[in-house]
């Protein structure tokens, strides 16, 4: 890119976030910023990937690459059109520069006869042999690799720290048996909420072949969803799975979920498994 149009790029850069995001929020009472300055931080903190001072040295007008530019601008444009969650944005920037101003999560959650806790490192060896059980991932469109599953695990475990909750190992017979907990949506879908700027929180559960039957599902997320309302304010969740699931479809029905309409899951190919049925229940305050 020539010297005239990366200078261009950063004048519509400076514009977005110094006059016309500042200028939109006047008409926002939801968004949770109004300075230019928190604007600038939240876009390019996730054109870093974290605190973009780790990244850039200031101005970052001035010294921010060119491909993090782009994508800066890309998302303040977002944000403008509505197809952005600036809340959520904004938690995870300050999740990243650890100012999330959430209340810590307990060390656990004690239910009869089990309990939900943080996850450890040695819980990824059992949750990749639960995730490459083919009957346990019935419902998926295929079990998940060992590096995918260690991955998710810490991903999993990393939704504490951006949002202050997650979803919990679950503890049984002194194992780790799977996972039960609520977590907001990072990726839109296409049902009610999924594009809309307060990204809905989903709650999921998967739990090894051998423990279930126990009433795991339904007791952990009962014990999961009290502390996510109590503690963290959430009003409503939401749950989905594949049409054909009825074993979850009846967990969702045993919490008290209503069942809201159903979607075609994008990242789900075309077959038995893309029709998916969305349940949501809400929180007591």
């Amino acid at each position: 890119m020539s010297a005239a149009p990366v200078s261009d790029r950063r004048a519509v850069w400076r514009d977005l976030a110094e006059r016309r995001l500042p200028e939109a929020a006047r008409s926002r009472p939801d968004w949770p910023v109004r300075l230019d300055h928190c604007f600038a931080r939240i876009l390019l903190d996730h054109a870093c990937g974290g605190p973009w001072r780790d990244h850039v040295r200031p101005p970052a007008h001035a010294n921010m690459p060119a491909d993090r530019l782009e994508a800066a601008i890309a998302l303040g444009e977002r944000v403008l059109a509505g197809e952005a969650d600036l809340a959520a944005l904004n938690r995870r920037s300050l999740a990243w520069r650890g100012k999330l101003r959430v209340a810590p999560p307990p060390t656990t959650l004690e239910g009869d006869g089990f309990r939900l806790r943080r996850w450890k490192p040695d819980d990824e060896t059992a949750f990749a042999a639960l995730n490459a059980d083919p009957e346990v991932m019935a419902y998926c469109p295929a079990p998940f690799p060992e590096d995918v599953s260690r991955a998710q695990a810490r991903f999993l475990d990393g939704s504490f720290a951006e949002n202050g909750f997650g979803p919990w190992a679950v503890e049984w017979t002194g194992r780790f048996v799977g996972f039960v907990g609520a977590a907001r949506l990072r990726h839109p879908l296409p049902l009610p909420g999924g594009r809309e700027r307060d990204s809905p929180v989903e709650l999921m559960w998967r739990l090894a072949r051998d423990a279930w039957g126990q009433g795991l599902a339904t007791r952990g997320a009962r014990l999961a969803l009290a502390d996510v309302s109590t503690r963290c304010g959430v009003g409503a969740v939401i749950a989905f799975t594949a049409e054909g699931n009825r074993r979850s479809r009846k967990v969702m029905e045993r919490l008290g979920m209503s069942f809201s309409g159903t979607f075609d899951h994008p990242a789900v190919p075309v077959g038995p498994l893309k029709a998916h049925v969305l349940y949501r229940l809400d929180l007591p305050a």
